[in-house]
């Protein structure tokens, strides 16, 4: 892989993991449109680390929210008290929504892999993806807030966010929708979308990090993945800054529209 390749599929996946047209769709269609070809297990890796630049722009971008929910939390334990503050409360949801894609990607790891090689299940997921964000703005009625979500929306949001583990079905995407069909405004949605991405994020780059030290010849791996790594650090947190704010006063149908054509062009045109 080349620093030039690295860049590309970085700035690809910064826009696309907070934007809802599916980061993992998009790589793996990329280097395919582009002609690229890499070792299927390098790719994998790169993938999944780079995304951890991605989790340094949610970090950055809600850090006054992290910081408070990360010392309420650990207070609340403290004192014994541990759903006492409405940010300790909101630590708890954070850890309750990570679970089912965290057990769901131990359980079939092998089985996700496997569905990154193959572009025609992605052009599904994609049309999925689409489908997704029509029924999220049609059985939404975004009366609720941050404030109003439970261990209910929670857990449900967090299922939402296990489909995403197969390329096409957008993380954002699956997680808005998952927040809108319990009826919580676009933006707050779109908010615990991206705090929820941290831990599972984390973990994720954690397994990757593992498989990135069985690689042979690691360090001449590691420039492309630092370009990568930055790109999408930078791209990120530009994505996160216009999606919040074009979702204040948009829908998602901008987003399911082009799910829907680039799966179709990918079921079509890509053999």
């Amino acid at each position: 892989m080349t620093l030039l390749q690295a860049f590309v599929l970085g700035l690809v996946q910064g826009l696309t993991e907070f934007i809802p047209v599916s980061s993992s769709g998009h790589l793996v269609l990329a280097p395919r449109l582009l002609g690229w070809h890499f070792p299927k297990e390098q790719a994998f890796i790169f993938d999944v680390l780079v995304q951890m630049g991605t989790l340094v722009a949610v970090l950055v971008y809600y850090r006054h929210d992290l910081a408070a929910i990360t010392s309420s939390f650990f207070r609340g334990i403290a004192r014994r008290q541990p759903f006492a503050e409405a940010d300790a409360r909101m630590g708890w949801l954070l850890i309750l929504a990570t679970l089912p894609a965290v057990v769901i990607g131990l359980l079939c790891k092998d089985l996700v892999e496997q569905a990154f090689a193959s572009p025609k299940i992605t052009g599904v997921f994609l049309l999925c993806t689409a489908v997704l964000l029509v029924i999220a703005e049609l059985a939404g009625r975004r009366r609720r807030s941050m404030q109003d979500i439970d261990w209910k929306d929670s857990l449900w949001i967090g299922f939402s966010q296990a489909l995403a583990l197969l390329p096409g079905l957008s993380r954002s995407g699956a997680t808005l929708a998952g927040g809108m069909t319990r009826h919580l405004d676009r933006p707050a949605a779109a908010r615990f979308s991206f705090l929820m991405s941290v831990p599972v994020m984390v973990g994720a780059g954690v397994l990757a990090g593992k498989d990135l030290l069985g690689l042979h010849n690691v360090s001449a791996f590691l420039p492309p993945l630092l370009v990568g790594f930055l790109t999408a650090m930078i791209s990120g947190y530009i994505a996160i800054r216009w999606l919040i704010s074009y979702l204040s006063r948009h829908s998602l149908h901008l987003f399911a529209g082009y799910c829907a054509a680039l799966g179709l062009t990918v079921l079509l045109l890509i053999r």
